[in-house]
């Protein structure tokens, strides 16, 4: 029997807490969230909202977003409560006419994310959404540890790369975030 795997959100710094309006907790289950966006304009969105559109996942207790998730392996009752806590979500915010269809819509969302879970538990996965056609596409990078024994490994070095990418879904044009620029703002403003 396979182990049940779920994606939790990870904070592995205080990024997410400025890059997002709304950040999710560090462990919270997730799902990609792109229901969120359906009727956004999203060409319009800028700044954090941008930002939570492009890469963000987001936390089933929270409705909050993590630019990471870790996958984990996850109980049935963990997962029957992830679904609850989303379709709490889906009625009363996002105006489902029911608990049931609340409950249908959350059950596909977590299901989704249980399908990005085929790597091993402890793999970070991070999202790259965007919008072509009036479509919404996600596009999925899978980071796995590092191993020290792995040939051509740098063993004086290997602990300082905590991860190496080893999967991409699509090439995309390489984006870049001033992480420490924006923390130094955040800290000169005093926030």
């Amino acid at each position: 029997m396979t182990a049940l795997k779920l994606p939790r959100t990870l904070r592995l710094d205080p990024s997410d807490t400025f890059v997002f309006a709304h950040p999710a907790e560090p462990g919270e289950w997730a799902v990609t969230g792109s229901f969120l966006f359906w009727d956004q304009d999203l060409p319009a969105l800028e700044g954090k909202a941008r930002a939570a559109f492009r890469s963000g996942f987001v936390g089933v207790t929270s409705l909050g977003f993590s630019t990471l998730v870790v996958v984990c392996e996850a109980s049935e009752a963990e997962r029957d409560a992830a679904v609850e806590d989303l379709a709490r979500h889906i009625q009363e915010r996002l105006g489902a006419p029911d608990r049931a269809t609340a409950r249908a819509a959350a059950r596909e969302e977590i299901d989704f994310a249980a399908s990005l879970c085929g790597v091993p538990i402890g793999s970070v996965v991070a999202m790259h959404r965007t919008q072509t056609n009036g479509e919404i596409s996600e596009a999925f990078r899978t980071l796995h540890q590092r191993d020290a024994g792995t040939p051509g490994a740098d063993r004086l070095h290997a602990h300082a790369r905590a991860f190496r990418f080893v999967e991409t879904d699509e090439e995309e044009p390489e984006e870049r975030a001033d992480l420490i620029g924006l923390a130094r703002a955040s800290t000169s403003s005093g926030t």
